[in-house]
């Protein structure tokens, strides 16, 4: 009998202690969910600041540069690898400090692995897309991008998409205005893929290589992008001109 009592009372106090051990563990993990999800509301109201913040340039060109690269977990370093351009214009690039190019861009992309159309436009349409003169002409918001105004020696370069919106197209039709720069000195880029211009408005020059050549109202040129080109005013002129740059796949 003293042994059975001597067992039970062994049973119950174990039970007891089991039972004191079991809350023990319930308290320190209801203690720890707790921190967690502290920490969690924590980084979720800095995150909501920092897309807050980042809200205020949503759209741009250089906050979608920022998306693309973080989410392939890419470094700017890394893109500026990938891509052959500088660190230091990828970073410009993403802050909105500087004006984007396409030469920068189309480089970009192909290392991002996505369409130049992608940092362009946000909306894509299966169809066909129609683009009326008065959608491009009087500075029109809709086809005016104003992210690839760019200021350089080859003068003030103001692009207007025809074809924004057209899903998967390997084609980016501009009509381009062009203000002359006082520049004397010109930096030619290069870049993979085709281009075709079409003069429409006063003459324009266009470097490629070595060679200059003149466009007046009603010419066009066709040359391959890799070699190092750049289109500016000539003499100093306005001109007006449309362009279809081609990137491959």
């Amino acid at each position: 009998m003293n042994d059975t009592n001597t067992n039970e009372t062994s049973t119950e106090t174990a039970n007891e202690d089991l039972t004191k051990l079991n809350m023990t563990g319930a308290s320190a993990t209801d203690s720890l969910t707790a921190d967690a999800s502290a920490t969690v509301a924590s980084s979720v109201g800095t995150n909501n600041e920092l897309q807050e913040s980042a809200g205020e340039n949503a759209g741009t060109i250089g906050a979608k540069i920022t998306e693309l690269r973080t989410s392939l977990m890419l470094s700017p370093d890394d893109l500026a690898q990938r891509s052959g351009c500088d660190v230091k214009v990828i970073n410009d690039l993403e802050k909105g400090a500087l004006a984007p190019s396409l030469s920068p861009l189309i480089k970009i992309t192909r290392a991002l692995g996505v369409r130049l159309g992608t940092l362009l436009d946000d909306d894509e349409n299966l169809g066909p897309v129609l683009t009326r003169a008065n959608d491009y002409r009087n500075n029109n918001a809709s086809t005016r991008l104003k992210g690839l105004e760019t200021h350089s020696d080859a003068g003030e370069l103001t692009f207007n998409a025809l074809a924004e919106g057209k899903a998967s197209r390997h084609m980016e039709p501009f009509f381009i205005e062009l203000n002359p720069s006082d520049e004397t000195t010109h930096e030619l880029s290069a870049h993979e893929g085709e281009e075709w211009l079409f003069a429409l408005e006063g003459p324009l020059e266009v470097a490629y290589g070595k060679d200059l050549y003149v466009l007046q109202p009603g010419d066009s040129i066709y040359y391959d992008s890799i070699v190092p080109h750049q289109v500016r005013s000539y003499q100093n002129q306005k001109a007006k001109f449309v362009a279809c740059v081609y990137t491959p796949a």
